[in-house]
């Protein structure tokens, strides 16, 4: 997860040594300076404590765990475009997820759809949709799923056709730097836990509000300075995750991707915005722009944007 990189960033404030005159600290990590933002470095944390409670976090995945286990209704708004960016497919419907005896299920308050969005047999036309609706729909009556994160890697394996590109996305989605397999040509090039990928990058820590709670940003950002073969070993070109200051949860994320082979490509950028709900965080605004073509499948280009809200147990 990407807190790792966050553990080993707060972990050298521990051998920090400040220029009292610059305005940010510049801390060495594997010969790679980490800029410090000054008001991060006057927090005054417990870091012992902050570093126990990040290493092992996965608060993203467990905020799209506990949609599992809640009441609330989703606008859904997705977009298929042509190369001219031309609308082709639509759909915007309401939908209302219920729990009730540990099962869940889903109902569409209002729907509307243009072009070839569905086929004859009302299952997508594209893996776009797919993927959202793996994320946001639920079809008949789904018991026994808990919030329970547990080994929160993916598998790929022992899946083909478009359920193999759906497992793919998500990955890109929840874990984003983490490997993914199965995509050749990309081998370890998206691993940022990767010395050899991380060398290709700055990296910042900066305190703000976010969503009106303090919090701690991590923005990671492709090198400028990278040459035209360097270039071609980058996926992600730009993160940005803020942290909460009281609990560490994450509260937002947006991260660009762009890869290119002479078989595949992709250009996504997302957003993620969470909200507190009683005790947990969960996710209330998420917005996606992807590009992408992948062997045997047409190219797709879309858009879509899920918002949720009425959340109830």
């Amino acid at each position: 997860m990407i807190c790792r990189y966050f553990y080993l960033i707060l972990f050298s404030f521990l051998f920090i040594t400040k220029n009292p005159f610059a305005q940010d600290t510049g801390v060495s990590y594997k010969g790679r300076v980490i800029q410090l933002k000054e008001i991060v470095v006057r927090q005054g944390m417990d870091v012992s404590s902050f570093l126990e409670r990040l290493k092992d976090d996965t608060s993203f995945y467990k905020s799209f765990k506990y949609l599992r286990t809640l009441n609330f209704k989703s606008i859904n708004d997705i977009r298929m475009l042509d190369k001219k960016g031309q609308l082709i497919a639509s759909l915007n419907s309401t939908t209302a997820q219920s729990i009730q005896a540990g099962c869940r299920s889903m109902q569409v308050l209002e729907e509307k759809t243009t072009g070839d969005f569905y086929d004859d047999h009302k299952d997508y036309n594209y893996y776009t949709a797919a993927l959202y609706a793996s994320l946001f729909f639920t079809k008949g009556k789904v018991c026994g799923e808990t919030d329970i994160v547990g080994d929160a890697a993916f598998n790929v394996s022992h899946k083909k056709g478009m359920e193999r590109h759906k497992e793919q996305l998500k990955m890109l989605f929840f874990n984003p730097g983490a490997p993914i397999p199965g995509i050749p040509f990309m081998g370890e090039k998206i691993d940022l836990f990767d010395p050899d990928v991380t060398k290709r990058y700055d990296m910042f820590v900066d305190y703000e509000t976010y969503q009106g709670e303090p919090a701690f940003l991590l923005h990671i950002l492709k090198k400028e300075e990278l040459h035209y073969f360097q270039k071609k070993k980058v996926v992600i070109d730009e993160m940005k995750t803020w942290f909460a200051q009281s609990d560490l949860a994450v509260l937002g994320r947006t991260y660009t991707m762009t890869y290119s082979t002479a078989i595949y490509d992709f250009d996504v950028r997302m957003e993620v915005q969470m909200r507190r709900f009683g005790n947990i965080v969960i996710p209330s605004l998420l917005r996606y722009n992807g590009n992408w073509d992948v062997p045997f499948k047409q190219r797709e280009r879309g858009i879509f944007t899920a918002t949720l809200f009425d959340f109830s147990r």
